[in-house]
């Protein structure tokens, strides 16, 4: 099974359209089981398309450019969290070749106003899986010292949320917090049970997703590994890699993806 996460950064990117199309062919040449994608925005002013999606909505351009080059096998679900630079609808998205038998969507954060740039929101999806039902959540959470919204508070949402679920899950996204620093965010969610498959693979890379400066982390300096798959149960993981970072694939968000290669 396929796995891919990214932060996309949507509609913030030079040469969007261009990315739009690199992380298409790339979708059609990885052939990707599920993938979950963050910071998937619409224009608050975009015409309608159908229920709460606008024309612009960034995970249903990604579907229609797929269709463009001959890819018609996903379907995805989407909802939007918080008002983003003013102008966007700001939400997450999960797309899957398999069909979606539930889903359903939540926050975490102790706000649910989504004028306020700080509530965050989860989105579930659920398929089967050679008749095994499996879960995946696109997840972006917030900052470990955060006064206002901090991640403990919102990891425990997620957490309390996902444990009222039987089968294997997959939480998949922007974490906001560094793995490579000790007792924040990633080792509390270790703590709680998470396995991560960057650590459980076979082959892996430095599993960098960030390098230097970005939103939400302008003075950063470091390389960060903010972007993680985790599962609810050890996995075995054939290879995790990072994506869209030049090395393995342009550059297509100023975060690079994640992908990971489950044996199951």
């Amino acid at each position: 099974m396929k796995l891919l996460t990214l932060n996309c950064h949507s509609w913030q990117e030079e040469n969007q359209w261009e990315k739009i199309s690199t992380l298409a062919m790339t979708i059609k040449e990885k052939q990707y089981d599920v993938i979950a994608l963050q910071e998937v925005s619409q224009s608050i002013d975009s015409p309608p398309l159908h229920n709460h999606l606008k024309q612009d909505n960034f995970a249903s351009v990604l579907l229609e450019e797929l269709k463009t080059i001959g890819v018609t096998d996903y379907e995805y679900v989407w909802d939007f969290s918080h008002i983003g630079y003013e102008t966007f609808e700001e939400g997450l998205a999960i797309l899957s070749k398999h069909p979606i038998t539930e889903s359903d969507s939540f926050y975490v954060s102790k706000s649910t106003d989504y004028d306020y740039w700080k509530t965050r929101k989860i989105v579930r999806a659920t398929i089967s899986y050679k008749d095994v039902p499996l879960s995946f959540y696109s997840c972006h959470l917030g900052w470990w010292e955060d006064e206002d919204e901090p991640f403990q508070f919102q990891a425990d949402q997620l957490l309390s949320y996902v444990k009222t679920r039987k089968e294997l899950s997959f939480l998949m996204g922007d974490f906001n917090n560094n793995a490579f620093i000790r007792d924040e965010g990633f080792d509390y969610l270790k703590s709680q049970g998470l396995h991560d498959t960057y650590l459980l693979a076979s082959e892996k890379d430095n599993g960098i997703t960030v390098e230097g400066k970005i939103a939400g982390w302008d003075q950063n300096k470091e390389d960060l590994r903010l972007d993680i798959i985790f599962a609810t149960n050890p996995v075995e993981v054939q290879s995790s890699r990072v994506i869209f970072n030049e090395r393995n694939k342009p550059i297509v968000s100023d975060h690079y993806g994640v992908e990971c290669e489950i044996l199951m």
